[in-house]
């Protein structure tokens, strides 16, 4: 029986959550998942969290091994990639999907999943007047020109099942403490300079650009247009601050 895709994705702002209870959520999401799911993007900004690809180099934390780097927790996931840094100022959106439904331009694959998403990243820089480039070899979005050129301002770590179905997502940096990932090797890359929207003279509002690349993503991917009173919004579990594709 072929599979359904209904006309509209959900999108979902969790607000402020701690990344563990977010990461069992999408997991059990996906598990409970039926052909006629509607598929869903889950707008969050962690507190400060260090987080491991499936196959991640703890080399690349730059920390004694098996202790927190800084005070901040290390969590082992299931996405690919190394490892990278979530934190408050940083837009992160989980896009819970189904690559093998039908829907305008046919099904996609996942190369072509992440290029979407990296056009939505770039689309949405655009629009904040910033230039944004792939680099490839690298998933990501990274600084197109200029004194910073190369520095990375968005990353991409995604779980795509053997049914089709996704999870983990995409972050970019708005407005946020960048100091940690002075203590990794951002997603494996020793050196690798990490910038935000704010750093490079961007003064975006955190919930314009989680909106914004929210609505370029659904756009980009296919899912169809969610208007405002479709929003929804999830409790959470907030903490105060103190197929895969690579990050």
């Amino acid at each position: 029986m072929p599979s359904i895709r209904p006309a509209q994705a959900i999108i979902r702002d969790l607000g402020r959550a701690d990344y563990e209870p977010v990461f069992a959520a999408m997991r059990a999401f996906t598990d409970a998942r039926a052909p006629d799911t509607t598929d869903e993007l889950w707008i969050v900004e962690h507190p400060p969290v260090f987080t491991l690809g499936l196959g991640a180099d703890r080399a690349h934390l730059l920390a004694a091994e098996g202790t927190p780097a800084h005070g901040i927790p290390v969590v082992q996931t299931d996405r690919g990639g190394e490892v990278t840094f979530h934190g408050p100022g940083q837009v992160v959106i989980y896009l819970l999907m189904d690559l093998r439904r039908n829907k305008p331009g046919g099904k996609l694959y996942a190369r072509q999943f992440v290029e979407k998403i990296e056009q939505a990243i770039i689309n949405v820089l655009e629009a904040y007047n910033l230039a944004g480039e792939r680099i490839a070899g690298a998933p990501g979005i990274y600084i197109a020109g200029g004194p910073r050129k190369g520095a990375k301002i968005a990353a991409l770590g995604l779980k795509v099942r053997g049914n089709g179905c996704t999870y983990h997502g995409v972050s970019l940096n708005v407005a946020m403490d960048l100091a940690p990932f002075s203590w990794i090797n951002p997603c494996g890359y020793a050196g690798l300079e990490t910038v935000d929207m704010r750093s490079m003279g961007s003064a975006a509002a955190l919930a314009d650009v989680q909106q914004a690349l929210a609505q370029e993503l659904v756009r980009q991917l296919g899912a169809g247009s969610v208007a405002q009173d479709e929003m929804h919004t999830a409790s959470n579990n907030t903490t105060e601050p103190h197929g895969q594709a690579a990050k």
